[in-house]
């Protein structure tokens, strides 16, 4: 794909020093060795770097070929892409990943437990970096848009922990994306007031659209090992159109939010949005940039679709985030009409874009999707049958303990109606019943404020479970309470995780 902006490398590389640096991703690549820890660009298949990953694999598959040993630690801001996590893990070239991931081989690889995998809230990476909980990072391989004649790096697409990779990092290796569009210089903001305990100082932010930092990513050029140039996209995943589930989830909440804006416990233009990715929020991104609210406001990690649909439309006046995650056509709309988005669209670091400080000021309605809830509240969004990982929490508990209304979502039930999504206890719990406030299935919004857990778990059967599952629910709680050793939150240890038991058995939850 043809550049939207072509550029020389003296457009776009205007540092001479680190125009002298410039060599093929090959070059770069070897610059890196086995056992490093890397830290890479990317957030959610945005702004990753695109030539060295490949490289690189190509020379641990060398390595291996040799008889050598050759793996590496791969830190990310989030997912990438199968150039990336992919490319890599199929040359069997990681050894540790965090903090989240989302490529089926690296998943087959962690749940075989060949591959180690740390999976961290996103607003704890940066942090537990500088802290030194994770290790030494020796490498970070980071992709920008341009390089400014003082050596400050202009972001692409995503920041991420790019800054903290950038800072920790012995050496850096940059890839300059032409691809990426020029004009995005000033869109992004980079705080760079964090200090460690016992030093730190409030954020001085109040509202989404607010900057604090700087529009530029600062690196000591002397850090920089090697420049490659690239002309790439990002890994642009077009969502399917909503079906009759995430619709029927997004009217529930639109409903409940309107509900919430005649009881006077939020505003008629809301507060600030979180929205997590796919396509169930796409869907009720949809609802919104259709509905009765106007003058909104974002705050959030990842601004997909359905959030670019709302800044067309006027609906969304301002979104904050750490990552432009679009489908293809979207891409191109955003491309092309980039000077209308400048002023509306903020790209921060993750640590800022997922700080619970500022979530907890602004008061957010976050919105997050699950694998499952269990009857009394307990969300598990990161895990199959209790044992294997599907993706990782993400952002989700960063929003969900800090948002003035933290919303759970999901289908009721799953392949085929064999699974049930609303169980008797949930097989991991990443968001405990204290941080759960809504759940929501196409059967109905369970508001669970202020309720107890066995007042809880009938709201949550009659409201959001699916019907063929509903009895069998009501039938557990009651004998639980029969027999259970406390009525607080009554459970039948020896069947509390029988129905996933029964799925691994027999490939039906159904009795």
């Amino acid at each position: 794909m043809n550049a939207p902006h072509p550029a020389t490398a003296a457009d776009r590389i205007q540092h001479d020093g680190l125009r002298a640096k410039l060599m093929s991703a090959e070059q770069a690549a070897a610059l890196i060795q086995p056992g490093w820890n890397v830290g890479m660009s990317g957030f959610t298949g945005a702004g990753y770097p695109k030539a060295v990953p490949l490289a690189l694999a190509q020379h641990i598959e060398a390595a291996h070929a040799r008889g050598e040993q050759f793996r590496i630690g791969l830190w990310t801001g989030a997912s990438t892409a199968p150039q990336l996590d992919g490319a890599l893990a199929k040359v069997d070239g990681i050894d540790m990943r965090l903090p989240y991931q989302s490529d089926p081989t690296v998943r087959a690889q962690i749940n075989s437990g060949h591959m180690q995998y740390v999976d961290i809230h996103l607003s704890h990476v940066a942090q537990f970096v500088w802290f030194g909980f994770l290790g030494h990072l020796n490498v970070a391989v980071i992709e920008v848009a341009g390089i400014l004649p003082d050596g400050r790096l202009v972001p692409s697409t995503s920041v991420g922990n790019n800054k903290t990779w950038i800072d920790q990092a012995d050496h850096v290796i940059l890839e300059v994306n032409h691809w990426q569009n020029a004009a995005l210089e000033g869109m992004h903001d980079i705080y760079y007031g964090t200090a460690l305990p016992p030093h730190r100082q409030p954020i001085m932010m109040t509202e989404p659209g607010q900057h604090i930092g700087e529009p530029y990513l600062r690196c000591d050029p002397a850090k920089v090992i090697a420049v490659v140039e690239t002309n790439a996209p990002d890994r642009n995943s077009k969502f399917a159109q909503p079906d009759a589930n995430s619709q029927a989830i997004a009217t529930h909440i639109i409903d409940f939010l309107q509900h919430e804006v005649k009881k006077g416990r939020l505003p008629k233009e809301l507060l600030p949005l979180q929205s997590g990715v796919g396509n169930i929020a796409n869907a009720v991104l949809a609802g919104l940039n259709t509905g009765p609210f106007d003058h909104l406001t974002a705050y959030t990690e990842v601004l997909q679709d359905g959030m670019l649909d709302m800044l067309k439309s006027g609906k969304l006046a301002t979104a904050s985030c750490t990552a432009l995650s679009l489908s293809p056509d979207a891409a191109a709309y955003f491309n092309e009409h980039i000077d209308e988005f400048k002023g509306r669209i903020v790209i921060r670091p993750q640590e800022i874009s997922n700080h619970p400080e500022l979530i907890r000021r602004m008061g957010l309605i976050a919105m997050n999707a699950m694998i499952e809830a269990d009857i009394y509240g307990n969300v598990n969004s990161t895990h199959l049958m209790g044992s294997a990982i599907m993706n990782g929490i993400g952002g989700s508990g960063d929003f969900a303990r800090n948002a003035y209304l933290s919303i759970f979502m999901s289908p009721s039930t799953a392949k085929d109606g064999k699974i049930s999504c609303i169980v008797p206890m949930a097989s991991h719990t990443d968001h405990t019943e204290h941080d759960v406030q809504v759940i929501v299935t196409e059967q109905g919004l369970a508001d669970l404020r202020g309720l107890a857990p066995q007042q809880r778990a009938r709201k949550v059967i009659d409201t959001c479970a699916h019907p063929d599952f509903r009895e069998a629910l009501h039938d557990y709680v009651e004998r639980a309470r029969a027999t259970a050793n406390g009525q607080h939150t009554p459970h039948l240890l020896t069947e509390a995780l029988g129905w996933h038991e029964r799925y691994l058995r027999t490939g039906s939850m159904k009795g």
